[in-house]
């Protein structure tokens, strides 16, 4: 009987909760700023090609590099920690979201007591220790009458989608760099074969040298001379095995292994240079994880001007109790020990020495802010992307003239050693065409490894739906699947389209 009548009264009070769910929901509705955003790049590349939308550094036609991505997408411990963030704001999207729901406990109580002499009112006779017992449920359910719990959600989500888009951020920056590091291995590489071969060639000539110096034919001038450009050329070896080795170590870290070696066959010669993305600047924006990270941001600021709005309103909460209580333990089950309660509470602010107000004023703040950080990351992202065009467009012309100018330190080479056997130069005139040689061979390397850079990084710079395609791949570490964006939580109804899934 007493549950029937419970179970009335809570209908009764889940009807109302109802109504009065549909109440106003306060705090500004988001609103997407208005962007400045121009229709063009200040430079419009040559040989450029739609904005790629699978893995792009596949273009390279190198197994071993698509193969390092693939392990560093899988092994790295930045996207393991990213992924573990994005499992935790989902969480916290579904600790928030509790608070729609009514909260029902359980309680149990056994005491055994004694009075005080002194106190103790009954017959002088009657026994002053006495036993307790109790059990029950409780319901606790805060109306959501202003939308506080709907705006913490709706922030709670923006937090989640912000978490989610800085995972995308971390592959992003994790897929360039290794690409990156890759071709810089393999630009050593060719700078340190270049070096050898000079080294072997300067050797040769140093050991002729002094069979012509023990043959009387020339000075010990000229042997000390061709003794020290040897050497130079010595010298550059160590320098970049030291910087191939340190890189090599950079590298193992970002594929999630302790420091080792970087297993290469193709040399840089043989990789192939994808033609430069192009794209409308809006739509790149759109792609960038780093921009949809700050409106993220901003949405979850600006619900939480709700919240704060929320506190000038009083709480409005229903609770009810279900249970038995008996000074016996054989009784406690029988009807005659039933109790129940239902009621509700009121709580509101009178005075709050202006705590009130300030946290209000704390919230519009912090959504000024995430709107200018938002703003701000539009405009460092239309930096990059210009940066990286010019930087590309550039470093090619700046490896074609440096192509010329090889070509001329060539021929100035040649016609040295021909005019040094016909007695014409000392062979200084020689070993300076070398050297001069050698400096440009190495800075043409140089410049052919920055083209790579920079192409890589008009990639990064421009986004693009290759990030998918990565972040599947990511997804196939220890991820768990219910814990992915879009199940993580049924949907959720907010302002402007956004939603749950």
């Amino acid at each position: 009987m007493i549950l029937n009548i419970f179970k009335t009264k809570l209908w009764s009070v889940s009807v109302l909760a109802f109504i009065l769910s549909g109440c106003t929901v306060v705090g500004p509705e988001y609103q997407k700023p208005e962007l400045d955003i121009p229709e063009n790049w200040r430079i419009n590349p040559a040989n450029s090609a739609a904005i790629v939308e699978l893995q792009w550094w596949k273009n390279f036609n190198d197994p071993i590099l698509n193969e390092l991505i693939v392990t560093a997408l899988k092994n790295n411990q930045d996207i393991r920690i990213a992924a573990t963030r994005v499992t935790e704001y989902a969480a916290r999207v579904d600790i928030i979201r509790a608070g729609f729901y009514p909260q029902i406990g359980y309680s149990g109580d056994a005491s055994r007591n004694q009075l005080s002499r002194e106190t103790f009112n009954g017959p002088s006779s009657g026994s002053r220790v006495y036993s307790g017992f109790s059990a029950g449920l409780n319901i606790g359910w805060e109306l959501d009458f202003w939308g506080k719990i709907a705006r913490a959600t709706e922030a709670a989500r923006a937090d989640l989608l912000a978490e989610e888009a800085a995972r995308q951020v971390v592959i992003l920056t994790l897929v360039s760099s290794v690409a990156s590091s890759y071709s810089q291995l393999l630009n050593l590489d060719k700078q340190l074969k270049t070096a050898e071969d000079t080294v072997n060639r300067r050797k040769e000539t140093v050991d002729l040298f002094k069979v012509k110096f023990a043959g009387g034919v020339i000075s010990e001038l000229e042997v000390a001379q061709i003794e020290s450009e040897y050497e130079f050329a010595r010298i550059r070896i160590p320098a970049i095995e030291r910087q191939s080795a340190l890189l090599e170590n950079a590298l193992s870290i970002l594929l999630g292994q302790n420091p080792n070696k970087i297993i290469r066959k193709k040399p840089m010669i043989d990789l192939s240079l994808p033609n430069i993305p192009s794209g409308i600047p809006a739509k790149i924006l759109e792609q960038r994880p780093d921009i949809q990270q700050a409106e993220n941001n901003l949405i979850a600021a600006n619900a939480r001007i709700g919240v704060a709005k929320a506190a000038y309103f009083p709480s409005i909460s229903l609770t009810g109790l279900l249970g038995y209580s008996s000074d016996s333990l054989s009784k406690l089950l029988n009807n005659s020990a039933n109790v129940w309660s239902a009621g509700g509470d009121l709580l509101g602010p009178i005075f709050s020495g202006g705590a009130i107000d300030a946290q209000f004023r704390v919230s519009e703040a912090v959504q000024q802010r995430a709107l200018a950080q938002y703003k701000k990351a539009i405009q460092t992202a239309l930096q990059e992307v210009n940066d990286a065009l010019i930087s590309m467009q550039k470093l090619q012309e700046e490896y074609q003239a440096q192509e010329r100018q090889v070509a001329a330190l060539n021929n100035y080479m040649h016609f040295a050693h021909i005019r040094y056997n016909d007695g014409y130069v000392s062979y200084i005139e020689v070993l300076d065409s070398e050297r001069s040689l050698f400096d440009a061979e190495l800075e043409l390397i140089k410049k052919q490894g920055d083209v790579f850079v920079a192409l890589i990084a008009v990639y990064k710079s421009m986004g693009g739906g290759w990030i998918d395609n990565a972040e599947n791949i990511a997804n196939e570490i220890d991820f768990p699947e219910e814990k992915r964006i879009g199940k993580a939580f049924p949907s959720i109804t907010l302002p402007n389209g956004f939603s749950g899934e």
